[in-house]
């Protein structure tokens, strides 16, 4: 099932973008096994049912330093399309696992590294995690309200976007690629590179002076007060897009303003009352009193939800954005394909879980994983 079924990829356990990546692999088909070092860093948290980003795979312990691990690893990457590993530069390589040592056993073998720095400049070998990649991409600069600090948002962009998703995506390209040259090849993804690209835009508008260094000056940083989120009376919000100016003269003639800045929404001059009168209208009612207002026209408005509220949504519930396995509610795989669809995910399950079957899938007879376990 899923687009990328019959492609076999090794996880090299670690935590963050790795796992995510993982599940996005997992999601669209790719059977993985994920590898975790006994005495590596912990990635799960509570029961494993609830770690989501390691869900539609199977994960076991394996002491790397063991000789007898090496070779059950090696027989693995002899049948396998790919690998993803997350260390600092030249963990791998000490470990005896590096691309060079396993492209030279599979020639063909698509072998994916992500770093928070890269593999050059000062900071290479610097610890870090999602913020400190964001902060030096000048991503994490631009987000945040005016004279306010910077906000860091989750570690959706690094981790996630810029660096999970972003591997994923490397992967896939050279997945194909081998299609047409028959050669395998090493993907290197740098978190703060995929930070980088992911504000391509800004940096472009930036470059044309159409975008201001100082935060929540601009159009989609908080600036505009056409694009901002507003509390309301019961202390819940909702947020405010509307961009284009149809949506924007709708907007007004919702909410009942129609004497600041209705013709000219793009004067800044104008931005600074705008937005105090909106922030004063919709403190005059609910949320929900607001969505019976706003909801079924072009105002691009939305309230604010929490995860409780977002999994209930009747839009999120129509559209089955969420799904429930053995009881947890999370995010169902996305895309969707109208022929090859993605399946139910298996849920997480603690390492070594299924180990024995597991191995034998990848090729190990029952003889070299008993032999294993026992070492």
């Amino acid at each position: 099932m899923g687009p990328l079924n019959g492609i076999k990829i090794i996880e090299f356990g670690g935590i963050g973008a790795v796992p995510f990546c993982g599940q996005m692999l997992a999601d669209m088909g790719v059977k993985i096994i994920r590898i975790e070092r006994k005495g590596g860093p912990k990635a799960r948290l509570g029961d494993a049912k609830f770690n989501i980003w390691f869900r539609g795979r199977n994960s076991i312990y394996l002491d790397f330093k063991k000789p007898e691990t090496k070779e059950a690893i090696f027989k693995m990457i002899d049948q396998a399309d790919g690998t993803i590993e997350g260390f600092r530069p030249g963990v791998m390589e000490r470990l005896g696992l590096g691309p060079d040592v396993c492209m030279q056993r599979n020639p063909k073998l698509i072998y994916g590294r992500l770093t928070g720095y890269g593999r050059q400049g000062p900071f290479m070998k610097t610890a870090g995690h999602d913020i400190n990649y964001l902060a030096l991409s000048g991503g994490l600069h631009a987000i945040g309200h005016k004279k306010g600090r910077p906000v860091p948002p989750l570690n959706i962009i690094a981790d996630l976007g810029g660096g999970g998703l972003m591997l994923a995506f490397g992967m896939v390209c050279a997945i194909l690629e081998r299609e047409k040259s028959g050669k395998g090849q090493v993907v290197d993804m740098s978190m703060v590179d995929g930070c980088a690209a992911l504000m391509s835009a800004f940096y472009g508008w930036w470059a044309g002076g159409i975008w201001r260094e100082e935060r929540g000056t601009n159009l989609l940083d908080s600036g505009a007060p056409f694009y901002d989120t507003y509390e309301t009376s019961d202390g819940k919000f909702v947020a405010i897009g509307a961009i284009e100016p149809e949506f924007y003269r709708t907007m007004l003639e919702k909410v009942g303003i129609d004497d600041v800045g209705v013709k000219d929404q793009l004067n800044q001059d104008n931005w600074g009352l705008l937005k105090e009168k909106l922030a004063k209208t919709f403190k005059s009612k609910t949320r929900d009193e607001w969505c019976n207002i706003m909801e079924g026209y072009d105002t691009c408005f939305s309230p604010v939800l929490s995860f409780s509220e977002a999994v209930r949504h009747p839009h999120n519930v129509a559209q089955k954005t969420f799904l429930e396995i053995k009881g947890v509610m999370q995010p169902a795989p996305t895309p969707r394909f109208s022929r090859t669809q993605t399946q139910i995910p298996a849920p997480p399950q603690e390492p070594d879980a299924d180990a024995l079957d597991s191995l034998a899938e990848w090729g190990l007879s029952r003889d070299e994983i008993m032999a294993l376990k026992n070492k």
